[in-house]
């Protein structure tokens, strides 16, 4: 399995609106593990496909302690939404940064599996948030674009200046 690299705001790919997958094939079964082992590998709890540089709808999201209750949704569509909770967020695509964000509390999913079969659920506290933050980068919204302009602009000057520190290492390994 191959670590997959994850796009990082404000990179504009991260705003590309991702496209129903019309069959599931062996690329997405691929890809669909290379996710996978990418989100445990990096401590995530969720990764959309769009993270990654591609851009069909696709998530995979693991909220468990032990990292054993995988789900796979493909084309996943809200049905119903209900109240509102706020949670702190993270992101793979925006490293270190942690910032309350409003969400609906309770929702009722429907998605296909890795196999291609639909499904229905419902979802409420983390696994809820998960999924909404998950779906806002296939619709190509990233979850600072919650937070005001001013702190939008932090972050973005904090996370550019932290890529060109990268950059400059990386050139004098070189």
């Amino acid at each position: 399995m191959t670590i997959l690299k994850i796009l990082t705001y404000p990179n504009p790919r991260l705003y590309k609106i991702a496209k129903p997958v019309d069959e599931i094939n062996k690329c997405h079964q691929d890809l669909i593990k290379n996710m996978t082992h990418t989100m445990y590998e990096c401590n995530g709890i969720g990764l959309a496909a769009t993270q990654v540089d591609f851009h069909e709808r696709i998530i995979v999201i693991d909220i468990s302690e032990e990292k054993n209750n995988l789900m796979v949704l493909i084309n996943p569509d809200i049905l119903e939404r209900t109240g509102s909770q706020e949670y702190q967020e993270g992101c793979l695509s925006v490293p270190q940064i942690f910032e309350k964000v409003e969400r609906f509390e309770k929702i009722k999913v429907r998605a296909l599996d890795q196999y291609g079969k639909y499904f229905e659920f419902e979802a409420d506290g983390l696994l809820s948030v998960c999924i909404q933050h998950e779906i806002d980068h296939l619709d190509g919204k990233v979850f600072v674009d919650y937070l005001s302009a001013l702190k939008r602009n932090r972050i973005k000057s904090k996370l550019i200046k932290v890529q060109k520190k990268k950059l400059i290492n990386n050139e004098k390994k070189t």
